[in-house]
């Protein structure tokens, strides 16, 4: 006996319908199911038409990116690097309420991601007394957030200087070193 004859009364005795019946329901399941999915956005098409609605927030201070931390739901998710704003939304369940990494939105985690740190008093923006090490992690934090998220903004040190004029400078030299 063939393989063909085993599958047709194999298909006989388990569903009890004519292998024609059998493979023509089977069909037009297959028909069915790609109508009806057709009619509904995939997970790609959905992350296309979020990262389309992404607002620019332009130059705002530290304390405006604080409003971004997922407490409004109408807002976006942000997140701030060496200076840099990221919406971080398309990953909501990672930095939206409750997430693993929620700590880090609406707030400059430059340092905490340097230092692999959820301590509090690390996310700040603040990179002095780093190793090489540290930034080097940051560098590739950085990248991976450059890589995934647009840039939505950056951090405006002119509107409250005295918590990020020295930081800021910081990032500078650091950026010229890699450019060098």
């Amino acid at each position: 006996m063939g393989i063909y004859s085993t599958v047709m009364e194999t298909v006989t005795e388990v569903t009890g319908l004519s292998p024609t019946a059998f493979f023509t329901i089977l069909a037009m399941m297959v028909v069915v199911y790609n109508l009806v999915s057709g009619m509904f956005l995939g997970p790609e098409d959905f992350r296309q038409k979020e990262q389309k609605e992404t607002i620019q927030v332009g130059d705002i201070a530290e304390s405006e990116l604080r409003a971004y931390d997922g407490s409004d739901p109408k807002k976006p998710l942000l997140i701030a690097i060496k200076g840099q704003i990221y919406d971080v939304s398309s990953s909501k369940m990672f930095y939206g309420r409750g997430g693993a990494y929620s700590m880090f939105t609406g707030r400059d985690a430059s340092r905490a991601l340097a230092m692999l740190s959820f301590k509090p008093e690390d996310l700040t923006g603040n990179l002095e007394g780093l190793s090489a090490e540290e930034l080097g992690v940051l560098d590739d934090w950085e990248s991976k957030f450059i890589e995934k998220y647009p840039v939505v903004g950056r951090l405006d040190t002119s509107l409250n200087p005295s918590e990020n004029g020295d930081k800021v400078q910081f990032l500078d030299n650091h950026r010229n070193e890699h450019i060098d």
